[in-house]
């Protein structure tokens, strides 16, 4: 009889996040550890250009708990975080959250289990649908979350709504195939993921879920948004590099 647990590795991107990397690391570590147990899971913190003492009391805390490790880039950006940590490690699911944990923890099981159970290839956050509770963001920042969603659905014809939520699981082999050819290292890089998963026709499940904005949030909000509009304009215009040949033309 098999009883091999599925392994997940769960990453949380960080950069300057020294006031906040204790109490979330723990946070998450005490959840899995209650709520995780059918999975081998461990956490990885991804220091991507900290220059305070992120990547300090992350060691700290992993010398202090064997499921959470480190791993330091000297180069700033979500996307370059996680496609390193993700394309070494050999996992069967990776997941992802960011430090502010603004998505509802008990949503976490949920997400790990629609990949593990094969109902879908990758796993999202949704704040955009209708079950989806959000609780203190701003009507700027919900209005142009929506007119993104509005933009990148019309421009690709997909279905799925809340690109960039920051809680995301996938497959391995998923991840090792569609990884290497995206090609943002920032916050687009979730987009991106989105839209070649989608046209390559990999199964994606939106879950509905309880946001908290953190009103102490760094994102730029109206920068990150001209960002991801180069991003849609580059892919939908210039297409998808020579190394894209196995996947399916946008």
């Amino acid at each position: 009889m098999n009883t091999r647990k599925p392994t997940v590795n769960i990453v949380i991107p960080v950069l300057n996040e020294e006031a906040n990397i204790i109490f979330a690391i723990n946070k998450l570590y005490l959840f899995c550890e209650s709520n995780l147990n059918r999975y081998d899971w461990g956490i990885t913190i991804a220091d991507n250009g900290s220059v305070d003492d992120t990547y300090v009391l992350s060691q700290q805390i992993s010398q202090s708990k064997s499921q959470v490790h480190v791993v330091r880039l000297e180069q700033a950006g979500r996307g370059r975080a996680l496609k390193r940590v993700w394309l070494q490690s050999d996992c069967d699911i990776f997941a992802y959250m960011d430090v502010d944990l603004s998505t509802d923890l008990n949503h976490l099981p949920v997400l790990l289990d629609a990949v593990n159970t094969k109902s879908c290839s990758l796993a999202t956050g949704s704040r955009l649908l209708t079950d989806s509770v959000v609780k203190n963001r701003s009507f700027k920042r919900g209005f142009i979350s929506r007119c993104y969603s509005l933009l990148f659905r019309s421009m690709f014809l997909v279905s799925f709504k809340d690109a960039q939520c920051g809680f995301k699981a996938i497959s391995k082999d998923s991840a090792h195939i569609l990884l290497p050819v995206i090609q943002d290292t920032g916050w687009f890089f979730d987009t991106e993921l989105m839209i070649l998963a989608s046209k390559n026709k990999y199964i994606i499940k939106e879950i509905p879920i309880l946001w908290i904005d953190d009103p102490n949030s760094t994102v730029r909000i109206l920068h990150t948004a001209w960002e991801d509009i180069k991003g849609l304009l580059r892919m939908r215009f210039l297409g998808l590099n020579k190394n894209t040949t196995n996947l399916l033309k946008l």
